[in-house]
Order: C-alpha cells, then structure tokens, then sequence
C-alpha cells in the first residue's frame, strides 16, 4: 500500500515541478519553440531547454545513488523509504535549482555563467530521468550500479567537460585548475588560434 501511494507521489511529482515552475514564470518549451530529444553541446542556447542533454546524466546518477542507499537500508525497509527518498529529492531539487539563490550560486561558481534556469519540459523530463535511474539502480546488482555511474561520470567530464562531480566541487570549493579547464573548451571564452 505505502509503494503504492509513493508511485503516486512520483507522478504527482512530476506535475508539482512543472505547475511550480510555470507558476514563476519559467518557458514550456525553448525560445526556438523546438522540441528536441537531445543537446550535444553544454555551451549550446539549447542546453537544460530541451528533453535531454549531458547533465540529464546526473539526475539518472542521483536516482541511482538514491537507489543504492536503500539497497544499504535492507530490502524491506529500504525500497520505499528509498522511493520516497528519491521522490522527494527529485521534486526539491528541480524546485530548489530555480532559486534565485541557487541561480545566482550556479551563475557566480560554475560554467553556467548564463544560466537563466530549465524550461518546464526540461525540468519535468529530469525528475523522470532521475526516476528512471531509480528503477535501474533498484534492479541492477551493487556492483553493476556502481560501474555505470563511474562510467556515466567520466564520459561527461570527458566529452561535455561537465559532472556531478565537477559541478559540485565548483559549487562547494571551486579549484582554479578544473576552473581553467572547462573554461578552456568553452568557444565563447577560450582564446582563439
């Protein structure tokens, strides 16, 4: 029953992000008025506007993450609590993230220098990535789980130049030599040829 209530929390979730999103004035959709599936490019107008991008990539971390701390609660008690867990730190963060303290923070200590927040759909779909990797961290092994997120981790970094690793040590203590290095792939402050 208490399962049952909570995956109705997760949908309800979904509809709460966008409504209180919408409510304070966030788009629907991009400027472009395109609806597209993916952005390849974290420097691109269209990053956190669209279904998916490279930091999509951390929500389904942080839904994997939270699957692994109910895995380390035990089996009975573990998976709803994770759930609920999982459900209420995807609602809160894409909330939170729309801040204006949290804006600035990001705008002030990371590469999102012009970050003006997620679109609803945007939003929306990375509460349910997030979800998504709840489910597989749930049904994967430890190991398989923890694998996928080392590997999930480091191909962001690598191709995007971007992480939750990354983003959180910028946003916590930011260092000066990961600073220059993602700067350096940016095309609208690396120095040209």
């Amino acid at each position: 029953m208490i399962t049952r209530l909570l995956y109705v929390a997760a949908f309800l979730g979904a509809a709460a992000i966008g409504v209180t999103l919408w409510a304070w004035g966030q788009p629907l959709v991009s400027a472009s008025g395109q609806i597209r599936l993916w952005v390849n490019s974290i420097w691109s107008g269209e990053n956190s506007q669209q279904i998916a991008d490279w930091y999509t990539l951390s929500h389904v971390i942080h839904g994997m993450l939270v699957a692994l701390a109910g895995c380390a609660l035990g089996a009975r008690t573990g998976f709803p609590l994770a759930l609920g867990l999982a459900v209420a730190t995807g609602v809160g963060w894409e909330i939170g993230e729309h801040t204006t303290w949290v804006l600035d923070r990001f705008r002030g200590e990371t590469i999102y220098q012009g970050y003006r927040g997620d679109t609803v759909l945007n939003a929306v779909c990375d509460y349910l990535f997030m979800l998504g990797g709840f489910a597989l961290g749930a049904s994967a092994r430890v190991r398989t789980s923890l694998l996928l997120i080392l590997g999930l981790e480091v191909a962001s970094a690598l191709v995007a130049r971007d992480s939750l690793t990354l983003t959180t040590i910028r946003v916590v203590h930011p260092v000066p030599a990961i600073t220059a290095w993602q700067d350096a792939a940016n095309p609208r402050t690396a120095p040209g040829p």
